[in-house]
Protein backbone atom coordinates (compact mmCIF):
# COMPACT_ATOMS: atom_id res chain seq x y z
CA UNK A 1 0.00 0.00 0.00
CA UNK A 2 2.04 3.40 -1.21
CA UNK A 3 1.64 6.04 1.26
CA UNK A 4 -0.59 8.44 -1.27
CA UNK A 5 -3.54 5.69 -1.47
CA UNK A 6 -6.95 6.43 -0.82
CA UNK A 7 -6.91 5.07 2.54
CA UNK A 8 -3.95 7.27 3.69
CA UNK A 9 -5.90 10.07 2.68
CA UNK A 10 -8.58 9.90 4.20
CA UNK A 11 -6.47 9.29 7.17
CA UNK A 12 -4.37 12.37 6.75
CA UNK A 13 -8.21 13.90 6.35
CA UNK A 14 -9.48 12.78 9.45
CA UNK A 15 -5.93 13.50 11.32
CA UNK A 16 -6.28 17.27 9.64
CA UNK A 17 -10.12 17.47 11.18
CA UNK A 18 -8.77 16.42 14.74
CA UNK A 19 -5.85 19.22 14.43
CA UNK A 20 -8.03 21.97 13.49
CA UNK A 21 -10.43 20.71 16.30
CA UNK A 22 -6.97 21.47 18.66
CA UNK A 23 -6.33 24.85 16.73
CA UNK A 24 -9.63 25.90 17.86
CA UNK A 25 -9.92 24.85 21.47
CA UNK A 26 -6.25 25.98 22.02
CA UNK A 27 -6.64 29.15 20.08
CA UNK A 28 -8.33 32.72 21.12
CA UNK A 29 -11.03 32.86 23.68
CA UNK A 30 -14.31 34.66 22.10
CA UNK A 31 -15.71 37.42 23.71
CA UNK A 32 -19.37 38.61 24.29
CA UNK A 33 -18.62 42.10 22.99
CA UNK A 34 -16.89 40.52 19.85
CA UNK A 35 -18.56 38.60 16.67
CA UNK A 36 -19.23 35.23 17.38
CA UNK A 37 -16.11 34.38 14.90
CA UNK A 38 -13.69 35.80 16.39
CA UNK A 39 -12.13 33.28 18.66
CA UNK A 40 -12.32 31.10 15.74
CA UNK A 41 -10.89 33.61 13.23
CA UNK A 42 -8.14 34.43 15.91
CA UNK A 43 -7.22 30.20 16.52
CA UNK A 44 -6.30 30.02 12.68
CA UNK A 45 -4.98 33.15 11.43
CA UNK A 46 -3.20 34.32 14.55
CA UNK A 47 0.50 34.93 13.82
CA UNK A 48 2.86 32.65 16.17
CA UNK A 49 6.18 30.91 15.24
CA UNK A 50 6.84 28.25 12.87
CA UNK A 51 9.20 25.81 14.71
CA UNK A 52 11.21 29.08 15.92
CA UNK A 53 12.72 29.48 12.00
CA UNK A 54 9.78 32.05 11.05
CA UNK A 55 6.03 33.57 11.98
CA UNK A 56 3.33 32.25 10.01
CA UNK A 57 -0.85 31.90 10.74
CA UNK A 58 -1.57 29.38 13.29
CA UNK A 59 -3.24 27.33 10.55
CA UNK A 60 -0.08 26.31 9.13
CA UNK A 61 1.71 25.48 12.41
CA UNK A 62 -1.09 22.83 12.76
CA UNK A 63 -1.28 21.77 9.18
CA UNK A 64 2.31 21.15 9.60
CA UNK A 65 1.51 18.95 12.96
CA UNK A 66 -1.04 16.76 11.16
CA UNK A 67 0.99 15.96 8.26
CA UNK A 68 3.85 14.66 10.62
CA UNK A 69 1.54 12.81 12.56
CA UNK A 70 0.09 11.32 9.17
CA UNK A 71 3.63 10.74 7.89
CA UNK A 72 4.47 9.20 11.10
CA UNK A 73 1.26 6.96 11.20
CA UNK A 74 1.58 6.03 7.73
CA UNK A 75 5.10 4.80 8.13
CA UNK A 76 4.55 2.73 11.35
CA UNK A 77 1.63 0.99 10.39
CA UNK A 78 3.37 -0.96 7.45
CA UNK A 79 6.15 -1.58 9.91
CA UNK A 80 4.20 -2.05 13.42
CA UNK A 81 5.09 -6.11 14.00
CA UNK A 82 8.77 -5.32 13.77
CA UNK A 83 9.07 -2.01 15.76
CA UNK A 84 7.56 -3.99 18.50
CA UNK A 85 9.55 -6.73 18.36
CA UNK A 86 12.11 -4.16 18.25
CA UNK A 87 11.11 -2.35 21.47
CA UNK A 88 10.57 -5.69 22.97
CA UNK A 89 14.08 -6.91 22.34
CA UNK A 90 14.98 -3.23 23.57
CA UNK A 91 13.23 -3.52 27.18
CA UNK A 92 14.09 -6.82 27.58
CA UNK A 93 17.38 -6.25 29.57
CA UNK A 94 16.09 -3.79 32.02
CA UNK A 95 12.57 -5.85 32.60
CA UNK A 96 15.03 -8.45 33.30
CA UNK A 97 17.35 -6.78 35.40
CA UNK A 98 14.87 -5.07 37.37
CA UNK A 99 12.56 -8.27 37.86
CA UNK A 100 15.58 -9.22 40.15
CA UNK A 101 14.90 -8.20 43.93
CA UNK A 102 18.48 -6.57 44.47
CA UNK A 103 18.05 -4.49 41.30
CA UNK A 104 15.24 -3.06 42.72
CA UNK A 105 16.05 -2.12 46.31
CA UNK A 106 18.98 -0.12 44.43
CA UNK A 107 17.32 1.48 42.07
CA UNK A 108 15.05 2.86 45.10
CA UNK A 109 17.67 3.82 47.27
CA UNK A 110 19.43 5.72 44.38
CA UNK A 111 16.32 7.33 43.87
CA UNK A 112 16.18 8.54 47.82
CA UNK A 113 19.18 9.77 47.40
CA UNK A 114 18.34 11.83 44.58
CA UNK A 115 15.19 13.27 46.41
CA UNK A 116 17.78 13.68 49.30
CA UNK A 117 20.21 15.98 47.69
CA UNK A 118 17.49 18.10 45.36
CA UNK A 119 17.59 20.94 47.49
CA UNK A 120 20.88 21.62 47.47
CA UNK A 121 20.87 21.94 43.36
CA UNK A 122 17.20 24.17 43.69
CA UNK A 123 18.29 27.53 44.84
CA UNK A 124 15.30 29.63 44.54
CA UNK A 125 12.55 29.13 47.34
CA UNK A 126 10.00 29.60 44.70
CA UNK A 127 10.71 26.15 42.56
CA UNK A 128 11.12 24.39 46.82
CA UNK A 129 8.07 26.02 47.54
CA UNK A 130 6.13 24.43 44.23
CA UNK A 131 7.73 21.01 44.80
CA UNK A 132 6.50 20.49 48.13
CA UNK A 133 3.01 22.06 47.63
CA UNK A 134 2.56 20.90 44.14
CA UNK A 135 4.43 17.62 44.16
CA UNK A 136 5.13 16.55 47.15
CA UNK A 137 1.47 17.00 49.10
CA UNK A 138 0.08 15.50 45.64
CA UNK A 139 2.06 12.32 45.84
CA UNK A 140 0.42 12.19 49.73
CA UNK A 141 -2.74 12.29 48.13
CA UNK A 142 -2.11 9.79 44.93
CA UNK A 143 -0.81 7.47 47.12
CA UNK A 144 -3.87 7.91 49.78
CA UNK A 145 -6.48 7.43 46.77
CA UNK A 146 -4.53 4.64 45.27
CA UNK A 147 -5.64 2.62 48.05
CA UNK A 148 -8.97 3.19 47.59
CA UNK A 149 -8.90 3.00 44.07
CA UNK A 150 -6.58 0.94 42.67
CA UNK A 151 -6.45 -1.57 45.65
CA UNK A 152 -9.58 -1.81 47.00
CA UNK A 153 -11.37 -0.85 42.94
CA UNK A 154 -13.76 1.62 45.14
CA UNK A 155 -14.71 5.05 42.96
CA UNK A 156 -14.30 7.80 45.33
CA UNK A 157 -14.71 10.96 43.77
CA UNK A 158 -14.73 13.29 46.55
CA UNK A 159 -11.03 12.48 48.43
CA UNK A 160 -10.23 16.00 48.73
CA UNK A 161 -12.49 16.01 51.52
CA UNK A 162 -9.96 13.89 53.76
CA UNK A 163 -7.47 17.06 52.63
CA UNK A 164 -9.76 19.22 53.49
CA UNK A 165 -10.39 17.77 57.02
CA UNK A 166 -6.03 17.54 57.95
CA UNK A 167 -6.38 21.43 56.72
CA UNK A 168 -8.94 22.84 59.10
CA UNK A 169 -8.54 19.92 61.89
CA UNK A 170 -5.06 21.65 61.93
CA UNK A 171 -6.24 24.84 62.01
CA UNK A 172 -8.00 24.96 64.81
CA UNK A 173 -6.25 22.59 67.05
CA UNK A 174 -3.39 25.56 66.73
CA UNK A 175 -5.82 28.70 67.24
CA UNK A 176 -6.39 30.13 63.32
CA UNK A 177 -9.84 29.30 63.22
CA UNK A 178 -12.52 31.81 64.32
CA UNK A 179 -14.06 28.98 66.72
CA UNK A 180 -11.43 28.03 69.81
CA UNK A 181 -8.99 25.72 70.12
CA UNK A 182 -9.88 22.69 72.18
CA UNK A 183 -10.16 23.28 75.76
CA UNK A 184 -9.03 26.97 74.51
CA UNK A 185 -5.79 26.23 74.49
CA UNK A 186 -3.45 25.62 70.74
CA UNK A 187 -1.47 22.55 69.81
CA UNK A 188 1.65 23.23 68.15
CA UNK A 189 1.47 22.44 64.67
CA UNK A 190 3.78 19.86 65.27
CA UNK A 191 1.99 17.74 67.48
CA UNK A 192 -0.92 18.16 65.77
CA UNK A 193 -0.02 15.82 62.57
CA UNK A 194 -1.33 12.61 64.28
CA UNK A 195 -4.45 14.12 65.60
CA UNK A 196 -4.97 15.64 61.84
CA UNK A 197 -4.24 11.85 60.66
CA UNK A 198 -6.54 10.77 63.06
CA UNK A 199 -9.17 13.10 62.23
CA UNK A 200 -9.38 12.09 58.37
CA UNK A 201 -9.51 8.21 59.38
CA UNK A 202 -12.45 8.37 62.06
CA UNK A 203 -14.16 10.43 58.90
CA UNK A 204 -13.15 7.84 56.44
CA UNK A 205 -14.51 4.94 58.71
CA UNK A 206 -17.62 7.47 59.28
CA UNK A 207 -18.56 7.80 55.36
CA UNK A 208 -18.05 4.06 55.15
CA UNK A 209 -19.73 2.18 57.51
CA UNK A 210 -22.85 3.50 56.21
CA UNK A 211 -22.34 3.93 52.53
CA UNK A 212 -19.88 1.57 51.34
CA UNK A 213 -22.62 -0.89 51.05
CA UNK A 214 -23.43 0.48 48.13
CA UNK A 215 -21.26 -0.32 44.71
CA UNK A 216 -20.13 1.03 41.33
CA UNK A 217 -21.89 5.19 40.38
CA UNK A 218 -23.79 4.84 43.60
CA UNK A 219 -20.44 4.98 45.73
CA UNK A 220 -19.20 7.65 43.62
CA UNK A 221 -22.16 9.53 43.65
CA UNK A 222 -22.31 9.35 47.38
CA UNK A 223 -18.57 10.14 48.23
CA UNK A 224 -18.91 13.44 45.74
CA UNK A 225 -21.86 14.14 48.01
CA UNK A 226 -19.60 13.94 50.76
CA UNK A 227 -17.30 16.67 49.21
CA UNK A 228 -19.75 18.99 48.31
CA UNK A 229 -20.88 18.91 52.28
CA UNK A 230 -17.30 19.43 53.13
CA UNK A 231 -16.70 22.14 50.90
CA UNK A 232 -20.34 23.41 51.52
CA UNK A 233 -19.51 23.98 55.49
CA UNK A 234 -15.71 25.30 55.62
CA UNK A 235 -17.32 27.72 52.83
CA UNK A 236 -20.68 28.94 54.57
CA UNK A 237 -20.05 28.67 58.68
CA UNK A 238 -17.44 31.93 59.03
CA UNK A 239 -17.67 31.36 62.68
CA UNK A 240 -16.33 28.31 62.57
CA UNK A 241 -13.99 28.20 59.78
CA UNK A 242 -13.71 31.91 58.51
CA UNK A 243 -15.68 31.23 55.48
CA UNK A 244 -14.66 32.42 51.92
CA UNK A 245 -11.92 34.32 53.90
CA UNK A 246 -10.29 31.52 55.45
CA UNK A 247 -8.37 31.21 58.55
CA UNK A 248 -5.78 33.20 60.36
CA UNK A 249 -1.80 32.35 59.87
CA UNK A 250 -1.17 28.85 60.92
CA UNK A 251 1.49 28.94 63.19
CA UNK A 252 5.12 27.36 62.03
CA UNK A 253 5.95 23.66 63.06
CA UNK A 254 8.45 23.76 65.84
CA UNK A 255 10.96 21.41 67.29
CA UNK A 256 11.76 21.67 71.40
CA UNK A 257 13.16 18.52 72.61
CA UNK A 258 14.89 20.46 75.68
CA UNK A 259 18.73 19.71 73.95
CA UNK A 260 17.31 20.67 70.47
CA UNK A 261 15.36 22.94 69.29
CA UNK A 262 14.42 23.47 65.40
CA UNK A 263 11.46 25.64 63.89
CA UNK A 264 9.95 25.57 60.39
CA UNK A 265 10.24 29.54 59.06
CA UNK A 266 9.48 30.68 55.74
CA UNK A 267 11.86 28.31 53.78
CA UNK A 268 10.33 25.60 52.48
CA UNK A 269 13.26 23.28 52.76
CA UNK A 270 12.34 21.80 56.05
CA UNK A 271 8.65 21.05 54.83
CA UNK A 272 10.25 19.33 51.84
CA UNK A 273 12.59 17.25 54.17
CA UNK A 274 8.94 16.46 56.54
CA UNK A 275 7.29 15.42 53.37
CA UNK A 276 9.88 13.07 52.34
CA UNK A 277 10.21 10.94 55.65
CA UNK A 278 6.21 10.70 55.50
CA UNK A 279 6.18 10.04 51.58
CA UNK A 280 8.83 7.11 52.88
CA UNK A 281 6.54 6.07 55.38
CA UNK A 282 3.59 5.95 53.87
CA UNK A 283 4.75 4.09 51.31
CA UNK A 284 6.43 1.12 53.39
CA UNK A 285 3.14 0.59 55.10
CA UNK A 286 1.07 0.81 51.82
CA UNK A 287 3.41 -1.48 50.24
CA UNK A 288 3.07 -3.91 53.36
CA UNK A 289 -0.55 -3.46 53.35
CA UNK A 290 -0.48 -4.84 49.54
CA UNK A 291 0.89 -7.70 50.20
CA UNK A 292 -0.49 -8.84 53.44
CA UNK A 293 -3.42 -10.39 53.91
CA UNK A 294 -5.54 -7.37 53.79
CA UNK A 295 -4.15 -6.02 50.56
CA UNK A 296 -4.96 -9.77 48.96
CA UNK A 297 -8.34 -8.73 50.40
CA UNK A 298 -8.90 -5.71 48.94
CA UNK A 299 -7.83 -7.58 45.52
CA UNK A 300 -10.26 -10.21 46.19
CA UNK A 301 -12.87 -7.24 46.49
CA UNK A 302 -11.87 -5.32 44.01
CA UNK A 303 -11.60 -8.45 40.92
CA UNK A 304 -15.28 -9.62 42.24
CA UNK A 305 -17.20 -8.27 45.08
CA UNK A 306 -19.30 -11.92 45.72
CA UNK A 307 -16.92 -14.17 44.84
CA UNK A 308 -14.69 -12.50 47.74
CA UNK A 309 -17.48 -12.53 49.91
CA UNK A 310 -18.07 -16.37 49.32
CA UNK A 311 -14.57 -17.43 50.03
CA UNK A 312 -15.27 -15.68 53.46
CA UNK A 313 -13.96 -12.09 53.27
CA UNK A 314 -16.40 -9.30 54.96
CA UNK A 315 -16.04 -6.59 51.97
CA UNK A 316 -17.42 -4.17 54.43
CA UNK A 317 -14.90 -4.36 56.74
CA UNK A 318 -12.34 -4.74 54.43
CA UNK A 319 -13.97 -1.47 52.30
CA UNK A 320 -14.25 0.45 55.56
CA UNK A 321 -10.05 -0.21 56.17
CA UNK A 322 -9.35 0.73 52.95
CA UNK A 323 -11.63 4.50 53.60
CA UNK A 324 -9.66 4.48 56.85
CA UNK A 325 -5.72 3.58 55.32
CA UNK A 326 -6.68 5.77 52.43
CA UNK A 327 -7.82 9.15 54.25
CA UNK A 328 -4.92 9.15 56.39
CA UNK A 329 -2.38 9.88 53.77
CA UNK A 330 -4.99 13.01 52.00
CA UNK A 331 -5.18 14.19 56.11
CA UNK A 332 -1.53 14.25 56.27
CA UNK A 333 -1.64 15.83 53.31
CA UNK A 334 -3.97 18.49 54.57
CA UNK A 335 -1.83 18.73 57.35
CA UNK A 336 1.42 20.16 55.16
CA UNK A 337 -0.88 22.41 53.10
CA UNK A 338 -1.80 24.35 56.21
CA UNK A 339 1.95 24.26 58.10
CA UNK A 340 3.59 25.27 54.25
CA UNK A 341 0.49 27.45 53.06
CA UNK A 342 -0.25 29.35 56.19
CA UNK A 343 -3.96 30.42 55.19
CA UNK A 344 -6.30 28.17 54.28
CA UNK A 345 -9.59 28.51 52.57
CA UNK A 346 -12.41 26.90 50.35
CA UNK A 347 -10.45 27.12 47.32
CA UNK A 348 -7.95 24.56 48.09
CA UNK A 349 -10.59 21.76 48.59
CA UNK A 350 -12.71 22.14 45.66
CA UNK A 351 -14.16 18.73 43.83
CA UNK A 352 -11.55 20.02 41.26
CA UNK A 353 -9.03 18.55 43.58
CA UNK A 354 -10.41 14.84 43.46
CA UNK A 355 -10.86 14.70 40.16
CA UNK A 356 -6.93 16.20 39.90
CA UNK A 357 -6.05 13.17 42.34
CA UNK A 358 -7.97 10.52 40.49
CA UNK A 359 -6.48 11.70 37.05
CA UNK A 360 -2.88 11.45 39.10
CA UNK A 361 -3.82 7.59 40.06
CA UNK A 362 -5.05 6.24 36.70
CA UNK A 363 -1.86 7.91 34.83
CA UNK A 364 0.39 6.66 36.88
CA UNK A 365 -1.21 3.22 37.14
CA UNK A 366 -4.02 2.25 39.28
CA UNK A 367 -2.66 -0.12 42.30
CA UNK A 368 1.27 0.89 42.03
CA UNK A 369 2.23 2.84 44.46
CA UNK A 370 5.70 4.16 42.64
CA UNK A 371 3.58 4.28 39.56
CA UNK A 372 1.19 6.89 40.63
CA UNK A 373 4.02 8.63 42.89
CA UNK A 374 5.40 9.20 39.15
CA UNK A 375 2.48 10.30 37.89
CA UNK A 376 1.93 13.06 40.51
CA UNK A 377 5.12 13.76 39.92
CA UNK A 378 4.91 13.86 36.03
CA UNK A 379 1.69 15.48 35.90
CA UNK A 380 2.20 18.18 38.48
CA UNK A 381 5.50 18.94 37.49
CA UNK A 382 4.14 20.18 33.90
CA UNK A 383 1.19 21.81 35.70
CA UNK A 384 3.09 23.98 37.71
CA UNK A 385 5.60 24.66 34.59
CA UNK A 386 2.74 26.10 32.27
CA UNK A 387 1.11 27.71 34.92
CA UNK A 388 3.99 29.38 35.59
CA UNK A 389 5.39 30.12 32.12
CA UNK A 390 2.46 30.17 29.80
CA UNK A 391 4.37 28.95 26.95
CA UNK A 392 3.03 28.96 23.16
CA UNK A 393 -0.12 30.22 24.34
CA UNK A 394 -0.88 28.25 27.09
CA UNK A 395 -4.44 29.39 28.90
CA UNK A 396 -4.61 28.38 32.47
CA UNK A 397 -8.44 27.89 31.87
CA UNK A 398 -7.61 24.99 29.36
CA UNK A 399 -5.81 22.84 31.58
CA UNK A 400 -8.57 20.35 32.40
CA UNK A 401 -9.07 19.89 28.38
CA UNK A 402 -5.21 18.73 27.86
CA UNK A 403 -5.25 16.34 30.91
CA UNK A 404 -8.25 14.72 29.61
CA UNK A 405 -6.55 14.35 26.29
CA UNK A 406 -3.97 13.13 28.04
CA UNK A 407 -5.95 10.25 29.75
CA UNK A 408 -7.36 9.50 26.31
CA UNK A 409 -3.79 8.76 24.94
CA UNK A 410 -3.33 7.05 27.94
CA UNK A 411 -6.58 4.73 27.78
CA UNK A 412 -5.78 3.92 24.26
CA UNK A 413 -2.08 3.23 24.08
CA UNK A 414 -1.09 2.39 28.21
CA UNK A 415 -4.46 1.34 29.94
CA UNK A 416 -2.25 -0.11 32.40
CA UNK A 417 -0.75 3.15 33.38
CA UNK A 418 2.57 5.23 33.11
CA UNK A 419 4.03 2.15 35.27
CA UNK A 420 1.91 -0.41 36.54
CA UNK A 421 1.56 -3.00 39.21
CA UNK A 422 2.90 -6.52 38.23
CA UNK A 423 -0.22 -7.65 38.94
CA UNK A 424 -2.17 -5.48 36.68
CA UNK A 425 0.08 -5.60 34.13
CA UNK A 426 -0.31 -9.64 34.05
CA UNK A 427 -4.31 -8.85 34.23
CA UNK A 428 -4.23 -6.35 30.95
CA UNK A 429 -2.13 -9.26 29.59
CA UNK A 430 -4.19 -12.29 29.87
CA UNK A 431 -7.16 -10.35 29.23
CA UNK A 432 -5.63 -9.10 25.85
CA UNK A 433 -5.13 -12.73 25.38
CA UNK A 434 -8.66 -13.54 25.90
CA UNK A 435 -7.50 -15.38 29.57
CA UNK A 436 -9.16 -15.22 32.76
CA UNK A 437 -7.59 -13.86 36.06
CA UNK A 438 -6.93 -17.67 37.85
CA UNK A 439 -8.78 -16.58 41.12
CA UNK A 440 -5.93 -18.32 43.48
CA UNK A 441 -3.47 -16.06 41.60
CA UNK A 442 -5.81 -12.81 42.73
CA UNK A 443 -6.59 -14.36 46.34
CA UNK A 444 -3.11 -15.50 47.08
CA UNK A 445 -0.72 -12.88 44.91
CA UNK A 446 1.38 -15.63 43.25
CA UNK A 447 3.33 -14.74 40.50
CA UNK A 448 3.21 -17.37 37.44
Amino acid sequence: MTILSLANLKRLAMILIVTAVIAIMTGAAGSSSAPPTTGIHGSFFERVSWFGLFTAPRWLLFFTLGVIVWLLVSLYRPRAQTIRRGAESFFALPRAVTSRRWARVTLMLVALAIVIVLPKFVHESFWMYLIVEQIGVWILLALGLNVVVGFAGLLDLGFAAFYAIGAYTTAWLTGALPAPALFHHPIPTLWVIPIGILAAMVFGVLLGTPTLRLRGDYLAIVTLGFALIIDDFVETQSGVTGGGVGSSPVPHPALDLGFYHFKWGLSPTPYYYLCLVFIVVFIIVFTSLEHSRIGRAWVAIREDEVAAESVGINPLKYKVMAFAVGAASGGFGGVMSAGLVGIINPSLFTYQVSVNVLVLVIFGGMGSIWGVALGAIVIQTATSYLDNYQPWGYQINDLYMYIGALLIVMMIFRPAGLLPSRRRAREFAEAKRGDDVHTDEVLTGDQP
